[in-house]
């Protein structure tokens, strides 16, 4: 009978898989005639196309690696206050990168002081110094004073944002905190649901019930009482984000129990009674509550995500954690385990380009149909290939 490791490499796996497919999308704008179903639907349109399952994937897979993590932690000795200041330091980072990242969208092209592409370019250089995984042998002095000059960089460039909104000048502002400063939210409302819930699944199942029910309930105008506070407290995403993370940290700690007692066969069917359970929540509240919409993060859709993302999960457990077929994916592996370099490394490229080539344009065969989908991926794996070379180099970012 195969058994399951303790460990999973497949959580990696599945993390740079879906890093590489999170990169080819986020390059597709610059392609022409592009099959409808592979962008993000529009705002009011109820599907769910290829682009709209990709983030979702990725907060379920910080939920999966919440467990490994935060009890790898307490297994060397750290202590509550120790593991609940990792939580928020990791968390912090993430909102301070969404910050930046999220003003990029209002910058002022023509009136800033400083062009964008150098604005951009500065902050991701910054986000490297401050949050580089430096080498234990490096001097202290020399690591605080390059994290210094990190934490310098960013109080610089954010003298000199200059934002633009309907015509009017602006400052950096919190606004949706873009894709990274929504995983730091989501992070920082389930790692001490997790930390302080001691494995216990009614806990965890409580946690997610409870952040479905946010999204319903706003999605409903249930909540539309409370609303003048919205801007002051709220939960990310109206509880789809946290909710996506929370279904991850309770399929991670199911597999660790039933791996522990050795019972596959219940692993398998628990996982997929959940799927199809959150597969036939999300089509049955389609017609109540705004249909299938990732922009309107509406239940349908978080469900439906939830349910493909297990699926997925389980793919990667048989190919990876069972058969072993951890070289089909060698080539990526980067992408998952330095995976906010791999993400962070178009931010200087896309800069790079539009500073030394600002009229050089690929040719429109290039950026069309087929062609222009091929050359979009291979981008990604180009940019994956580039953050192993760095990782071998030790050149990577830890949060």
């Amino acid at each position: 009978m195969l058994q399951l490791p303790k460990r999973l490499q497949s959580i990696d796996i599945f993390r740079a898989v879906t890093m590489l497919l999170m990169i080819f999308v986020n390059d597709l704008w610059s392609d022409k005639g592009v099959p409808r179903w592979l962008e993000h639907a529009t705002k009011m349109e109820d599907a769910l196309d290829f682009s709209d399952i990709i983030f979702p994937a990725f907060l379920f897979i910080v939920g999966l690696s919440i467990p490994f993590s935060i009890s790898a932690r307490i297994a060397k000795g750290a202590t509550k206050s120790q593991v609940l200041t990792y939580i928020a330091t990791r968390s912090l980072a993430l909102l301070i990168m969404g910050f930046f990242h999220v003003n990029l969208e209002n910058y002022d092209k023509v009136g800033a002081f400083l062009p964008q592409p150098y604005w951009q370019i500065s902050i991701t250089v910054a986000f490297f110094l401050i949050w580089l995984d430096y080498s234990p042998k490096i001097e202290k002095n020399r690591k605080y004073f390059l994290q210094g000059l990190g934490v310098l960089i960013l109080v610089v460039m954010a003298f000199f944002y200059r934002g633009l909104r309907q015509g009017h000048p602006i400052w950096m502002r919190p606004q949706w905190w873009g894709i990274l400063g929504l995983i730091g939210w989501a992070y920082l409302l389930c790692a001490p649901v997790y930390f302080f819930s001691k494995n216990k699944i009614s806990i965890l199942i409580s946690a997610l019930i409870f952040f479905l029910l946010f999204d319903i309930a706003v999605n409903a105008g249930w909540l539309d009482i409370i609303k003048p506070i919205k801007n002051y407290i709220w939960i990310d995403g109206n509880g789809s984000m946290p909710a996506l993370t929370m279904a991850g940290v309770l399929i991670s700690v199911l597999y660790k129990r039933y791996t522990d007692e050795n019972k596959l066969s219940k692993l398998w069917a628990t996982f997929a009674l959940i799927a199809v359970a959150m597969l036939a929540g999300g089509f049955a509240l389609r017609p109540l509550l705004g249909g299938i919409s990732k922009i309107r993060a509406t239940p349908s859709w978080v469900m439906i995500c939830t349910s493909i993302d297990i699926f997925g999960f389980m793919i990667f457990i048989y190919l990876i954690d069972l058969k072993q077929k951890q070289n089909w994916f060698s080539a990526i592996k980067p992408a998952g385990t330095s995976t906010l370099t791999a993400y962070l490394l178009p931010y200087i490229h896309y800069a790079i380009y539009n500073i030394f080539f600002p009229v050089l344009v690929l040719p429109i065969i290039f950026r069309t149909g087929i062609v222009g989908i091929i050359k979009s991926f291979l981008y990604a794996i180009v940019i994956v290939m580039i953050t192993g070379l760095l990782e071998k180099r030790k050149i990577r970012l830890k949060i």
